[in-house]
């Protein structure tokens, strides 16, 4: 017992000690870190910052440290003070090729740590709080920047883990000079006076949006697109409720708590931007969550963003999931802006030249290694006077990234699609930033596709517009195209309208790879209707029958005036059993009396036994071999050409009459000058020997002076079967740049007795280019 007593006796001693040392230990502590002075300890400070970032460090004011009683803590760890660091006039140095001298400043940090985490290698904060920090980011063209920082090899995994509750300041201030995307930029960043919930947010957005879309498709417009988004707005909304419910049905009644999901943080802090991108002004405001919200990757994180750059306007609402890795982002996505394809330079999507435009919708995206995801959907817009609705995805993939979607005009102005071709005025081109000017003796626009941007990005995108408002000339109703964009390749596959209760239907190929542009053009027309083809003639309304027809072109060009002014292939279309206005024939043939005749006793229609037009085109001159029409009461037939390279016409219309005419002036017409100024008229030689035969002959006998007026029957019907059997013939092309071997001339014996083929077809010089078309479908046509 005693030597027990003894060896109790000891440990006590033992433990006392221990203790005593323990509290003599944390009083010395205590009083160094209170009396210390803490700024003889900056150069060490500012030495081994510096090692560890590879970067000038230094800390100008004072370094202190203090001890603060700690909050939130219950029981004996409340007992525990928490040791409180600060420092003032903190300088981070940049690289030597900067041209500023420091990447950060900040006039104080300050910063708790929780000691008991120490214990397990685990520095945990509380809180940082900076005051005024400063950041100035730089990166040069050749890719140095300022903002990756030559840190020292690791030897293996730290044992020491951070863990960062939150960070607040006041306000501070960041700087970007990028000179590869040509960014200067200044950006502040401060704390909201009280927080913002997400849907306050997106009804100033909507507002804001909705105002520069007035700005921009006009007011009318801009009501009109809100009431497109209200309506796709519902129409998602009950599709959603729909899911839902079957959803919650399937589940067999899971409860509506287990599947919510997390609440989403209001937003904390507000920021605003100034400078220029691409040397264009570039401004912007907008807001996001704290940084507290950052610390669970399940919680959205709310972003909000105004932001204008030239014309361009882009503002957004949402969330992104686990912001630290860019998981997904959901967001409600306005955009405006003069022309589409000014988003090339912001986005690297190629998009055509449109018309002003204003879109709202549904931007969803999620980012993966291999390939990011995004999707904007159920969107809608104004482009110019028409909407547009559907759904495009992009896929971010090697070589290029991937567009497709589905895209529905329900109401489209067909002048809208004018600046895809280059067609519209300059001032619609100066508005949308253009600087191509269109000459005014052309017709055919000059201005030059952007085959640069083609190879930027793949395509799969449809098109329809299921209404077209035009002209009351203009026989359009309605459009449908599939675009297919790789590898520099343009395809229309088709391109199809509906025309005078018929379609005219293109196959187009735009190779954009190459220097020029190659192109590979097949049309098919198909039941065109007389009488719909000219609404506003009124000799035309009573005429019946169809056109049907095939051309085959191909060119090289980099605008649509130089792909039409080296074009190499065949047109070709014809008529059958159809009628036509009497009037129109006797006005054709200038039989003045039978005109008159018509005027005053009625309007008879004449059969059209057929009517047949084959033309070829050699480097952007359209020859016609055979354009002839046989009625019962003439024939005509028209001869000459159309050149595209100066877009000039010279064709000769001779008139043939069936049957004896009185007063018949039988003079032929001509279609001359150009396509902007045409000019259609009588062949004055050919009249002025006509009247002077009629003076000769009066001054002989006044009776025979009638005798040039009268017109005998001196032409046979056309060889209509011969005709309409070769003009089925499908057209072919060669390959662009390319002519082919002439090819015989279709004979037009007995037409006018002894001239076999039109004039600029005679002997079959012409010659002859194509490729296939649906020769079955032609034939029963």
């Amino acid at each position: 017992m005693a030597v027990s007593s003894t060896i109790g006796r000891r440990i006590g001693k033992i433990i006392a000690w221990l203790v005593g040392i323990v509290v003599v230990l944390i009083a010395a502590l205590s009083i160094f870190i209170l009396t210390f002075d803490w700024n003889r300890a900056r150069p060490w400070v500012d030495d081994k910052v510096t090692q560890a970032i590879g970067r000038p460090f230094a800390i100008t004011g004072d370094l202190k440290v203090g001890w603060r009683q700690p909050v939130g803590e219950t029981g004996w760890h409340s007992w525990v003070p928490w040791p409180r660091f600060s420092a003032a006039n903190i300088t981070v140095g940049n690289p030597e090729w900067s041209k500023q001298s420091h990447f950060a400043t900040l006039d104080e940090i300050d910063f708790e740590v929780k000691v008991l985490p120490l214990l397990a290698h685990d520095i945990v904060i509380p809180a940082i709080n900076l005051v005024n920090p400063s950041v100035d980011l730089e990166r040069l063209l050749d890719g140095r920047n300022n903002w990756t920082f030559n840190l020292p090899a690791s030897t293996g995994p730290s044992e020491w883990k951070l863990d960062l509750h939150d960070i607040a300041f006041a306000k501070g201030n960041v700087a970007l000079s990028d000179q590869q995307k040509k960014i200067e930029m200044q950006a502040v960043i401060d704390t909201l006076g009280q927080p913002i919930p997400i849907g306050e947010a997106m009804k100033q957005q909507e507002e804001a949006s909705r105002n520069a879309s007035a700005e921009v498709v006009g007011k009318a417009g801009a009501s009109k697109l809100a009431a497109q988004a209200s309506a796709a707005a519902a129409s998602e909304a009950a599709a959603a409720s729909a899911a839902a419910s079957a959803s919650a049905s399937a589940a067999g009644g899971t409860s509506a708590a287990a599947s919510a999901k997390p609440a989403i943080a209001p937003y904390a802090i507000g920021w605003t931007i100034k400078g220029t991108y691409n040397k264009t002004p570039l401004s912007g405001s907008g807001k996001f969550g704290g940084v507290l919200a950052l610390q669970d990757a399940n919680r959205p994180f709310p972003v909000q963003a105004d932001v204008k750059t030239g014309d361009l306007h882009v503002g957004l609402v949402g969330t992104i999931t686990d912001p630290a890795h860019l998981a997904a982002v959901d967001l409600r996505f306005w955009l405006q802006g003069n022309s589409m394809a000014r988003l090339y330079s912001l986005t690297g999507v190629t998009l055509p030249e449109t018309p002003p435009y204003a879109t709202e919708g549904r931007l969803v995206g999620q980012f993966k290694a291999g390939g990011s995801v995004f999707r904007y959907e159920n969107f809608t817009g104004r482009v110019g006077g028409s909407d547009l609705n559907g759904s495009l995805t992009y896929t971010a993939r090697e070589p290029r990234p991937l567009l497709e979607g589905e895209l529905v005009s329900h109401l489209l102005q067909f002048a809208d699609l004018a600046p895809v071709i280059g067609a519209d005025s300059n001032a619609s081109k100066a508005r949308r930033g253009d600087t191509t000017r269109q000459p005014g003796n052309k017709a055919l626009p000059v201005e030059e596709f952007r085959t640069d941007r083609w190879k930027a990005i793949d395509a799969d995108v449809k098109f329809t517009g299921r209404r077209i408002v035009k002209d009351v000339n203009l026989p359009i109703t309605d459009l449908y195209t599939h675009v297919i964009l790789t590898d520099g390749v343009l395809s229309l596959e088709p391109l199809k309208f509906g025309v005078a209760g018929g379609t005219l239907a293109s196959d187009i190929h735009l190779d954009g790879s190459t220097a020029p542009l190659k192109g590979r053009f097949a049309t098919s027309a198909r039941h065109l209707k007389l009488k719909q083809l000219f609404p506003n003639v009124k000799t035309m309304q009573s005429a019946l029958g169809e056109i049907n027809g095939d051309a085959s072109l191909s060119a090289t060009g980099n605008s649509p005036a130089a792909l039409a002014a080296t074009s190499n292939g065949e047109v070709k279309a014809l008529i059958t059993d159809g009628t036509v206005s009497r009037l129109l024939m006797e006005a054709a043939g200038l039989n003045v009396a039978n005109v008159v005749y018509e005027k005053l006793f009625g309007n008879r229609d004449v059969k059209i036994n057929c009517a047949v037009a084959d033309f070829v085109a050699t480097n952007g001159v359209l020859d016609s071999r055979v354009f002839a029409l046989d009625t019962d009461d003439a024939v005509i037939d028209i001869d000459g050409d159309v050149n595209f390279r100066d877009e000039s016409m010279n064709l000769g219309v001779h008139p043939h009459t069936k049957g004896f005419r009185v007063f018949s002036l039988r003079s032929p017409l001509y279609v001359k000058g150009t396509f902007k100024d045409p000019h259609v008229g009588v062949n004055a030689t050919a009249l002025a020997l006509r009247g002077g035969a009629v003076i000769g002959l009066g001054l002989i006998n006044p009776f025979a002076a009638l005798i040039p007026l009268l017109a005998p029957s001196n032409s046979k019907p056309l060889a209509c079967n011969q005709l309409l059997s070769q003009v089925r013939q499908v057209p072919t092309a060669p390959p662009p740049g390319q002519k082919q071997m002439p090819k015989a001339a279709i004979s037009l014996d007995g037409v006018t007795g002894n001239k076999s083929g039109s004039s600029a077809a005679a002997g079959g010089k012409k010659p002859a280019v194509a490729a296939p078309a649906n020769a079955a479908e032609y034939k029963g046509s």
